[in-house]
């Protein structure tokens, strides 16, 4: 198979390529890059050969000339862009905070700007995939991944599902919290999990391994609880008040003052830190003359980025360094190799995707993209059905996903009563003048 990464120049895109190399089933055969800074790309290109260095069995690199070379022939399409790159992002994350309100790339207002910068050009891509490599499959990783698959989903339908590996971290996390077989759950027959939500906004609320349910015990234990990232995060006695485990992200809702005054009293965002850190590395790799010392820089780099991963959270929440297993990196990579996986050999293997609602939760249109566990096979993925939303989930989903699918009318028709909706309903702005403002400066600034 072909594989094509867009956004091939970005920094996790050897993490890819490590899932493809150790990959047993040896499915891709080559993997084309294409992105439109070609220092960055070549600098990625270097850490690829020096991961393929030695290995038996090399999957072939190819650099694309142009968008359109880059889809020609694909089998699969990974979608990792940063519209406006990290300058782009240290924007939305500075003019939301000078409102008084949360900057995040994917939470809140800044996310809203993210979705209103990349859209455009995930619709472009789309339009084209569909006129070049119909029979492609589109996995997308760009952000807001929920809002991006959507507006996607527009042009190519079912063939274009959204991954993330916040889900998945979550659930293998809470099994080896409760001391379960983690082997057991690549396996429907032996585990189940009851996930849903919207990306970056979900609930774990069920979790059962060879037919024993392992979350109420888990959510009496306080010791368990504080062995693992949500747990500490959230706190057992919030966890217990509302009976489920969040996604990591909720934490931007449930603590938002916590979070915003932890935001404030830093001096960089999130966005500054990675700016400066990872133009620092391509600089570096660019000038260190060979492949060995770009991966080198590459791997330091990674950790230092893996320990520093939602920093502010933790410290609103006391403060402690992430645990080893989440230092790994990857996750993007796992679950969406095991998606190509399933796809190609028809297995009905179940993924925590962002798919076509259809029936899952009947309050929401049939062709809006939520985040829940699938089956998938050479058909695609299909939602599973859940068991009933609480109506605090479900209200948040509600209005979350009125926020989404004005930013994606928004970007699509260039509509600015449909922009300041999207930044205006979104529950972590408090204030239509303050949405107004935000809006006003993005549009001043790009």
């Amino acid at each position: 198979m072909r594989l094509t990464i867009l956004g091939g120049g970005g920094f996790r895109v050897p993490l890819v390529y490590r899932a493809l190399l150790d990959d047993p089933a040896r499915s891709v055969s080559e993997v084309t890059l294409h992105d439109t800074d070609a220092r960055r790309v070549a600098v990625i290109a270097e850490v690829l050969a020096e991961l393929a260095q030695g290995h038996p069995a090399p999957v072939a690199v190819r650099i694309a000339d142009g968008l359109d070379d880059a889809l020609t022939g694909a089998d699969f399409i990974f979608s990792a862009i940063r519209v406006g790159g990290t300058a782009g992002r240290i924007r939305d994350e500075r003019i939301p905070l000078s409102e008084g309100v949360l900057g995040q790339e994917t939470v809140g207002a800044g996310g809203v700007l993210y979705g209103l910068r990349t859209i455009p050009v995930a619709l472009h891509i789309a339009e084209r995939v569909a006129a070049l490599a119909p029979r492609a499959w589109v996995i997308n990783f760009t952000n807001p991944a929920g809002m991006v698959t959507e507006a996607m989903a527009q042009v190519l339908g079912d063939r274009v599902i959204g991954i993330c590996d916040s889900p998945v971290g979550l659930v293998r996390r809470a099994a080896r919290a409760a001391g379960a077989d983690l082997s057991a759950l690549a396996s429907p027959e032996r585990a189940a999990y009851d996930y849903v939500g919207l990306n970056h906004l979900g609930w774990l609320r069920s979790l059962s391994v060879d037919g024993t349910e392992l979350l109420p015990r888990l959510l009496a234990d306080d010791r368990a609880l504080g062995s693992f990232e949500e747990g500490r995060l959230f706190g057992a006695d919030w966890l217990r008040t509302i009976g489920a485990l969040p996604n990591e992200y909720l934490h931007y809702y449930y603590f938002r003052r916590e979070t915003l005054d932890s935001v404030r009293d830093t001096p960089e965002t999130r966005g500054e830190f990675l700016d400066q850190q990872q133009g620092g590395f391509f600089e570096r790799a660019a000038a260190a003359g060979g492949p060995e010392a770009a991966y080198a820089l590459w791997e330091r780099t990674r950790l230092e980025r893996e320990e520093t991963y939602m920093a502010h959270s933790r410290e609103a929440g006391g403060g402690w360094q992430r645990d080893s297993h989440d230092l790994e990196g990857g996750g993007y990579d796992r679950v969406a190799l095991a998606l190509m996986h399933a796809i190609v050999g028809d297995s009905g293997t179940r993924l925590i995707l962002n798919v076509r609602n259809g029936t899952t939760v009947p309050q929401l249109a049939p062709d809006a993209i939520v985040e829940t566990v699938c089956e998938v096979d050479a058909k695609g993925a299909r939602p599973l059905p859940c068991a009933p939303l609480r109506e605090d989930q479900l209200g948040l989903m509600l209005q979350i996903k009125a926020v989404e699918k004005a930013a994606v009318e928004a970007a699509t028709f260039k509509d600015r009563g449909a922009a300041l909706r999207a930044l205006a309903l979104h529950p972590l702005v408090d204030s239509p003048a303050v949405a107004a403002r935000i809006l006003q400066r993005a549009a001043t600034t790009d």
